[in-house]
């Protein structure tokens, strides 16, 4: 897996249109589930993209403190239906946490899961920290990692 790390301004055409593809395909597509993703947090965030040759396969959202929470925050997580059951995921949100580490120092880091991923993001150090909600008709949860 060869991982790139650009803030949104630093995208190029061909990436921002790639995980903008990837994203659309899982969580409109797939989850069946019209909602707004442009929600302008890309634009402060950080991108993660983990690509197999030239494909994009794997990508996260690096939010700072104070925008989605007020600790840091990793979204969008996705993988491509294609490339799934290889553990590209918990790659990829291995080295969400290590580059947020980088970025913003040691602190908690929160995320909105969706309820069928809390095992698996437990296995990670996260803990739930909230009740249970409907976002775009999915059960999500709030999740916290702290350090």
């Amino acid at each position: 897996m060869r991982w790139v790390l650009k803030k949104f301004q630093e995208l190029t055409p061909d990436e921002l249109y790639a995980l903008l593809r990837l994203r659309a395909e899982v969580f409109v597509v797939e989850q069946t589930c019209a909602f707004q993703d442009l929600d302008n947090k890309d634009q402060p965030s950080y991108h993660l993209l983990g690509y197999l040759q030239d494909e994009l396969v794997a990508y996260t959202r690096l939010v700072p403190p104070g925008i989605s929470y007020t600790a840091a925050s990793i979204g969008r997580v996705v993988t491509s239906p294609a490339h799934r059951k290889k553990g590209f995921g918990k790659l990829l949100m291995q080295e969400s946490i290590k580059i947020c580490d980088q970025l913003f120092g040691k602190i908690t880091i929160m995320i909105g899961a969706q309820c069928y991923l809390i095992e698996f993001y437990s296995s990670l150090g996260f803990v739930p920290s909230g009740e249970v909600y409907l976002e775009d008709g999915i059960e999500h949860i709030e999740m916290t990692l702290t350090r």
